[in-house]
């Protein structure tokens, strides 16, 4: 056997060792799959392998990398699409050409991207967009906001808020048709984190008048005190959102300060004096036993009080919604959740089922067994069109 031979070997057991990840038996589609992951895990691993040669920062590069799946604000046959500015935050509209004799549902949406990356103009986006607003004949607000690393919470919330407050101003949604009582605001992950802060907040603020019909969180992110519940233990490095990645994201949306991101991944950043918030998220009392079997729950270990003292934000119920009372919830809307198996996210979205449930809110739970992170963006999938199937039929027959 030849020099080239065994080169070429080697180079195939480093490559077939690099691609390969083993996938849970129940998931659809697994050679596709693997090719999604193997791209997006490529492009992670370039973004921090420049990260740490000092080139740029990691959120920065995967930036630039997703920039190149941005479309421009193009109309179709079916949709007139638009730039344009709520409270000087851009967003884009869609608006279905046929005519309609009557005013039309309104759905704000707010993309996910961990708070640092993605925007209005991602294709998937664009696309679910597009279908959302011709199949519900509903106007669709899909909005940007600034991002980290160079812009830190609240900024991300604010921006959020006040484009959907513009929103629900009577003279707005007269301008664009909608129908003041069928309106409904919806987010994917960190979008979803966004989308249930905005609907909690706006309950108190005497200024809308106008009252949302429901509300959509797509495996939302929605606390930051317990990194450590079971999907985050079960689903460690799977695919779209590891762990150490989910972490990152959050951190990220407080400071650039690495010192945050280490206490978390220990789970050891709540001082002491918050230990009364880990009620709103023991998750050995709000999950179901499928969830939890296996998994024994251990009492918050407490980090020193520094770190929250100077990033104050992740225990702000703004950041992480799961954290709100009980008082608080009981008067949300109607609310969709879609949670994935195979995601660190899972156990956030079912706790807060069970929050809302208790609190008298009307929910329906769509749980995707062989689903993970990303799914509804991912349309080239069988899964990503059937959830995204489920979505729209839901708003369709509620809102």
């Amino acid at each position: 056997m030849g020099r080239g031979t065994v080169l070429l070997l080697i180079v195939g057991a480093i490559v077939a060792y690099y691609v390969y990840t083993p996938l849970p038996d129940d998931v659809e589609e697994p050679w596709k799959v693997l090719w999604i992951y193997t791209h997006m895990k490529t492009l992670k691993d370039l973004t921090l392998f420049a990260e740490f040669l000092g080139m740029n920062h990691f959120m920065s590069s995967a930036k630039i990398f997703m920039s190149f799946h941005e479309v421009p604000p193009t109309s179709d046959e079916n949709v007139s699409v638009m730039e344009t500015t709520f409270d000087n935050v851009p967003v884009r509209v869609y608006v279905p050409k046929r005519k309609s004799e009557t005013l039309r549902r309104g759905v704000f949406y707010i993309h996910g991207g961990g708070w640092c990356l993605g925007s209005a103009a991602l294709l998937p986006y664009d696309l679910l967009s597009r279908n959302t607003a011709e199949r519900l004949d509903a106007i669709i607000i899909s909005t940007d906001y600034r991002l980290a690393p160079e812009y830190h919470f609240p900024n991300q919330f604010e921006d959020v808020y006040h484009a959907v407050k513009w929103f629900l101003r009577q003279d707005v949604l007269e301008r664009y048709g909608v129908d003041a009582e069928r309106i409904g605001v919806a987010g994917d992950s960190a979008g979803g984190n966004l989308a249930a802060a905005v609907v909690q907040q706006l309950q108190d603020d005497p200024d809308v008048k106008i009252k949302l019909k429901i509300q959509a969180l797509i495996y939302p992110a929605l606390q930051t005190l317990d990194v450590n519940s079971p999907s985050y233990k079960e689903d460690t490095n799977f695919l779209v959102l590891s762990k150490s990645l989910m972490i990152r994201f959050w951190s990220e949306y407080f400071t650039t300060d690495r010192s945050l991101e280490k206490a978390m991944l220990s789970n050891q950043h709540v001082p002491l004096e918050s230990s009364h918030l880990f009620k709103f998220v023991n998750w050995s009392s709000l999950l179901p036993e499928r969830f939890t079997k296996g998994y024994v729950y251990n009492n918050p270990t407490f980090g020193g009080s520094e770190l929250s003292k100077k990033y104050p934000g992740f225990l702000d119920v703004k950041a992480a919604p799961l954290l709100a009372d009980d008082s608080k919830l009981r008067g949300l809307p109607m609310t969709y959740i879609l949670t994935c198996q195979y995601d660190v996210l899972r156990d956030d979205g079912v706790m807060y089922v069970t929050r809302l449930r208790n609190a008298g809110v009307r929910v329906t739970h769509n749980h995707i067994e062989d689903g993970f992170h990303g799914t509804l963006s991912f349309r080239e999938l069988k899964i990503g069109s059937r959830t995204e199937n489920q979505y729209i039929s839901w708003l369709s027959d509620n809102l």
